[in-house]
């Protein structure tokens, strides 16, 4: 049995919907053949830094995933981003709870960047096969989804932390469908059908 980490973020300053909550929650209901041996467990994090801290440690010793798959919300995205690195770089935007890094950097002494052990042209190629436009992207930012995407790389490289860890930005979608609207925005069920693929990709990976 495989089990897969899936997890996004709650709203944050600037962002009071993120779609990357219900997307996890829809995704920890799939039920499809491919992922029939896949053990799914949802998280959601508050979008700060302690609960990031506080929570990705507890959530790998309690499930030992092999694996995580981590979204986040890129509002500006016009594509879903397939991210290939973490920056040893942190924004003095504060998060949900007013906090802001003390430093410019996620850990002193690191190198500037941490490739994230996914397998990203697998997952390019899923979202790809969804019909849905995607990129790999080199930058993460400097917030809390970049924050997550360098303690998952770091978590992957102990013993006994998850082999894979990849890290998908979504942009913004339409929340309500308005007939005869020009479709200028993605659905839901638009990042439910790449997650499906994704989470398919990455399984078959973390079974290798």
């Amino acid at each position: 049995m495989t089990t897969i980490l899936v997890t996004g973020f709650g709203p944050f300053p600037g962002a009071p919907f993120n779609p990357t909550m219900p997307l996890v929650r829809r995704l920890a209901r799939l039920r499809r053949p491919a992922l029939a041996e896949v053990t799914l467990v949802p998280h959601v994090f508050s979008t700060s830094y302690a609960a990031v801290d506080r929570d990705l440690p507890k959530l790998i010793a309690r499930y030992h995933p092999d694996a995580l798959l981590m979204f986040g919300l890129a509002p500006r995205a016009k594509t879903i981003r397939v991210e290939t690195r973490a920056r040893n770089a942190s924004s003095i935007l504060p998060d949900v709870c007013g906090a802001s890094p003390r430093r410019h950097s996620v850990e002193a002494g690191a190198p500037p960047a941490r490739a994230l052990p996914a397998p990203v042209r697998r997952l390019l190629g899923a979202v790809r096969a969804a019909r849905l436009p995607a990129t790999l992207s080199h930058d993460a930012g400097g917030y809390l989804c970049n924050y997550l995407a360098w303690q998952a790389a770091e978590a992957a490289r102990r013993p006994r932390g998850p082999r894979l860890a990849g890290f998908i930005h979504v942009p913004n979608i339409r929340r309500h469908a308005r007939p005869g609207a020009a479709k200028r925005r993605r659905t839901l069920d638009d990042l439910t059908r790449a997650g499906e693929r994704l989470l398919v990709a990455l399984a078959a990976a973390a079974r290798r």
